[in-house]
C-alpha cells in the first residue's frame, strides 16, 4: 500500500491502519485512494474473511482533509456518488461480502464519522469520540451518514448530532447503541481481533449471505424485507446436507456451553 495507510493480513483477517497521525488521519485525495485500494484487495482476497478499520493514535478519523479541500483541489469533492451511482458503490469503500469491522481508537468526526458508520459494527476504546460537524464546516454529508446514523441512534437523536455538531463520547455512544463495545484503549484492537475470530470461525458462505440479506432489507420496507429473507432462505435450503448441519449443531452446543460457563 502506501505510507499513508498499512495494510496487514494474519489469521484471516485484514486490518487496514489509517497512518497520517500527525494529520488525525485526515482523508487526502492519497489515502481515500489507498482506502479503496485496500478494501478492494480485502474483499478479494480468499485468504481473508474479515476486515477491521482502525487509525494510528491519537484519531480514529478527522474526516475530509480540509486544508486540502479549502486549496481548490477537486478530487475529495470529486468522491461524492454521481447520479445513478449505484446503492452499494455509494459509501466510503469498494463493495463487498466480507464483514467490516470498525475499532475506533480516537476521534471519528464528519467523513471519518461516515467511515465509521460504514462499518457492520463498531467497537470503540474509551477515548472514541464522535461528531457530525458537516453544519460547522459548511459542507453535505455524502458517504451515507443521514441514512446509516438515524438507523444506528434513532432519527431525532441523528438530527440533534447533525444540527449542533457536538461530541459524543464512547459510553454515550454505548448507550445509544452507536457502538457495540467500549474497552480500555490498549485492549481494542486485541478485542476486535477476538470478535474477529469468531466470525473466521463461522461458515462465510452463511455469514456473507445473511450480510447481504441484511443488506437487501435495508433497501425495502419492513414488510418487504421479510419476503427478501424468506425468498433469500428458501433458496439457501436448496442442497444443504442434513449430516454436515447436525455435526454442526453440536458444535454450537458445545460452544454455547462453553460461553456460558
Amino acid at each position: 500500500m502506501t505510507d499513508v495507510l498499512l495494510y496487514e493480513v494474519s489469521d484471516r483477517i485484514a486490518t487496514v491502519t489509517l497512518n497520517r497521525p500527525s494529520a488525525h488521519n485526515a482523508l487526502s485525495g492519497e489515502l481515500i485512494r489507498a482506502i479503496r485500494t485496500a478494501f478492494g484487495a480485502a474483499q478479494v482476497d480468499d485468504d481473508v474473511d474479515v476486515i477491521i478499520l482502525t487509525g494510528a493514535d491519537p484519531a480514529f478519523c478527522a474526516g475530509l482533509d480540509l486544508k486540502e479541500l479549502g486549496s481548490g483541489n477537486k478530487e475529495l469533492a470529486g468522491t461524492a456518488p454521481k447520479e445513478g451511482t449505484p446503492v452499494a458503490d455509494r459509501g466510503p469503500f469498494p463493495p463487498g461480502p466480507k464483514p467490516v469491522i470498525g475499532a475506533v481508537n480516537g476521534a471519528a468526526i464528519t467523513g471519518g464519522f461516515e467511515l465509521a458508520l460504514a462499518c457492520d459494527f463498531l467497537v470503540a476504546s474509551e477515548r472514541a469520540r464522535f461528531a457530525d460537524t458537516h453544519g460547522r464546516v459548511g459542507i453535505h454529508p455524502w458517504w451515507g451518514l443521514t441514512v446509516l446514523l438515524p438507523q444506528a441512534i434513532g432519527l431525532r437523536r441523528a438530527r440533534e448530532m447533525s444540527a449542533t455538531g457536538n461530541f459524543c463520547d464512547a459510553r454515550t455512544a454505548l448507550d445509544w447503541g452507536l457502538v457495540n463495545h467500549v474497552v480500555p484503549h490498549d485492549d481494542l484492537l486485541p478485542f476486535t481481533r477476538g470478535l474477529a475470530s469468531d466470525i473466521v470461525s463461522s461458515d462465510q458462505r452463511a455469514v456473507r449471505r445473511i450480510r447481504q440479506t441484511y443488506f437487501e432489507g435495508s433497501l425495502v420496507s419492513a414488510g418487504e424485507a421479510w419476503l427478501v429473507e424468506s425468498d433469500a432462505a428458501a433458496a439457501w435450503q436448496k442442497g444443504l446436507d442434513p449430516d454436515e448441519i447436525e455435526r454442526r449443531r453440536g458444535e454450537v452446543t458445545d460452544r454455547g456451553r462453553s460461553q456460558n460457563g
